[in-house]
């Protein structure tokens, strides 16, 4: 699959970028990275902290072929594991934080931020932002837990060849979709999930409470069930993780 790759010293958002992008007939992908983004942000009104050319800011948009907006959830999946497949390669206890977070143990390695535009029935184009910590050594933010490869590792990773990497992956989870391996897809991103096992702290807008991971759903609603055998299903923001 070819890749057009867009070199930036600075944007506003790569995310943006790319949606006011054209691609060619035969570019059914186009990665655009930056040094550094002035509005790079996470989901909702959050942020994204990151040091000039310290780690990596980029965005990949793709063009699934006849998914429907109700399985837009399986992109996210394929995303995440795409990353998660490179990272592992360098460290040990990576995991995926309902939805799409990288953690590392229990602290923020990625973060990305999906946009879709529909074309009648199906979803057209797909944009990833994406943004993970690389070879920052401190963060000044108040985010609560942020983490990078150079404070797991104590040295630099080159960023290009670790780019690189994450193109191949994402080819090859883009690849899977289009093969029609969504249950693949699916059950590889439960056996990653974040707090997978046992009870742990949650919280939704009636409070604190301890639950199990049951399920992800294709819609990608999260199954918790709570220490009173209680299910309780929950949509993106509609739940919190608490402290261990």
């Amino acid at each position: 699959m070819p890749t057009k790759l867009i070199r930036l010293s600075e944007t506003d958002s790569t995310n943006r970028f790319l949606r006011d992008y054209t691609p060619a007939a035969d570019e059914p992908l186009t990665v655009c990275v930056a040094d550094y983004q002035t509005a790079g942000r996470g989901c909702g009104s959050n942020t994204w902290e990151s040091e000039r050319g310290k780690n990596l800011t980029f965005s990949v948009l793709t063009h699934p072929t006849g998914l429907a907006p109700t399985k837009q959830f399986l992109l996210s999946m394929a995303g995440a594991l795409a990353l998660k497949q490179v990272l592992d390669g360098l460290v040990n206890d990576i995991t995926l934080k309902w939805p799409n977070d990288i953690y590392w143990r229990d602290c923020k390695l990625s973060g990305t931020l999906i946009e879709t535009r529909l074309s009648g029935s199906t979803i057209r184009d797909c944009i990833f932002g994406i943004g993970l910590n690389v070879n920052q050594r401190q963060f000044l933010s108040d985010a609560p837990n942020p983490v990078s490869l150079y404070q797991i590792l104590g040295h630099e990773v080159d960023q290009e060849s670790l780019l690189q990497h994450i193109i191949e992956a994402f080819t090859n989870r883009m690849q899977m979709l289009a093969d029609g391996c969504a249950d693949d897809i699916l059950n590889d991103y439960k056996n990653s999930l974040y707090r997978r096992e046992g009870y742990h702290h949650y919280r939704d807008p009636k409070g604190e409470f301890e639950a199990a991971i049951i399920d992800v759903e294709p819609d990608g609603h999260l199954l918790l069930r709570d220490r009173q055998g209680e299910l309780r299903r929950y949509a993106f923001k509609e739940v919190g993780f608490g402290e261990k």
